[in-house]
């Protein structure tokens, strides 16, 4: 009940099932992880045990390979966009999870971070770890790594923040320097 289109896509599937891959590489490295959906190239590439993910774009959600000893999990993220949550790669089964990502280089950076929304080209470029942010418009909190419950609405809405937390931008350079 896999659907698989283009050189080495879900090539490594064993047990995994509803899965979706199409591109050269799209889902390659997926055993059991169930209800994923991979257009483009490399997309999804690492994916083995996660499920519920989709990724469309070259390189979106190219890192994300925690295997959680073999048992699929559920890491519920959207990645649309070119390298959109590229990094993302959760170290347990509670982190690196339901994130959302529209657009080129959207959360980008994300490692372990959780309930971020980044739309637009660049939004939370930069987060790692940072939690529960909500970045929408081109380069909008770029340079958050580790702030939470952020919100930042514009063209480089909340630009230069790394750590803080707590704080709405909205508007065109809202809280630019912050």
């Amino acid at each position: 009940q896999n659907t698989a289109s283009g050189v080495a896509a879900l090539q490594f599937n064993n047990t995994g099932i509803y899965n979706t891959a199409s591109g050269s590489n799209a889902l390659r490295n997926n055993t059991t992880g169930n209800y994923n959906t991979a257009n483009g190239m490399y997309a999804l590439l690492n994916n083995t045990t996660a499920n519920q993910n989709t990724a469309i774009g070259k390189d979106a959600l190219f890192t994300q390979s925690f295997s959680n000893a073999g048992v699929a999990w559920n890491s519920d993220n959207v990645a649309v966009g070119y390298q959109a949550l590229y990094s993302n790669q959760p170290t347990g089964s509670l982190n690196g999870n339901e994130n959302t990502a529209i657009g080129n280089y959207a959360l980008f950076s994300n490692t372990t971070g959780i309930w971020n929304t980044a739309s637009g080209m660049n939004a939370l470029l930069s987060n790692t770890t940072g939690y529960a942010n909500t970045a929408t418009g081109l380069n909008a909190l770029l340079k958050n790594t580790t702030g939470i419950y952020n919100t930042a609405i514009g063209i480089n809405a909340h630009y230069s923040n790394t750590a803080g937390g707590g704080n709405t931008a909205s508007g065109s350079e809202a809280l630019f320097s912050n």
